[in-house]
């Protein structure tokens, strides 16, 4: 074999590689393409929540400032897309009370949430002899001398979106609950025993 023919075969192998690397390359991005194009043509929708009913079983304001707080809630998730399932991988639910936490979070277990399917979740939210700081434990002294408190009920965690055998990589999904509750005279709640049940059917807000 003489050295041009060495040469030319040399060369051929390098054309076979670069068209080869080209294909490849020309492949992932036409993957790359139609996935784009099929998560704008399906774009997802957020979910949608909504606070249904909350039992309180304790809410009390101890000296110094501390807050003892044990309820349970009915909260509903509703996924309105048409062609895309909600994959719940991790869901946090807990109370909070002027931007400050005073229930531990309580783990929902991880579910698959089906086109235009509704999941409902009951969790207790318990926070014992929770400290608060002194402005807290000020403004939440004059709220139950007025009869009236709002508790804002936080869902954290993490979703993905299911497109037939197709799953997305993880969001983060954050809804806050407004609920609004009575005590004293003002109370419109239905005494259970030793708890009282209060209904919302509140809509919250939801970021993802």
């Amino acid at each position: 074999m003489t050295v041009k023919d060495c040469c030319h075969k040399h060369h051929h192998k390098e054309e076979l590689y670069r068209r080869i690397f080209y294909g490849v390359i020309a492949l992932v991005v036409a993957v790359l393409l139609v996935i784009f194009l099929f998560w704008i043509i399906t774009r997802p929708t957020k979910p949608t929540f909504v606070l249904q009913d909350a039992t309180l079983y304790a809410f009390n304001l101890s000296y110094p400032t501390t807050l003892t707080t044990n309820l349970q809630i009915t909260i509903s998730s509703r996924n309105p897309n048409q062609r895309i399932g909600v994959y719940y991988e991790r869901i946090d639910v807990y109370a909070s009370y002027r931007n400050q936490q005073i229930s531990l979070p309580t783990m929902l277990p991880a579910t698959y949430q089906g086109h235009k399917d509704i999941n409902v979740w009951s969790p207790f939210l318990c926070g014992n002899a929770v400290p608060v700081s002194p402005y807290v434990a000020e403004a939440l002294s004059q709220d139950l001398n007025t009869g009236m408190v709002l508790v804002n009920i936080k869902v954290d965690g993490r979703v993905k979106w299911k497109v037939g055998t197709w799953m997305s990589g993880k969001y983060h999904l954050h809804a806050n609950c407004p609920a609004y509750i009575n005590f004293g005279e003002r109370s419109k709640g239905i005494a259970l025993g030793g708890a009282v049940k209060y209904q919302f059917v509140q809509g919250c807000t939801v970021d993802v």
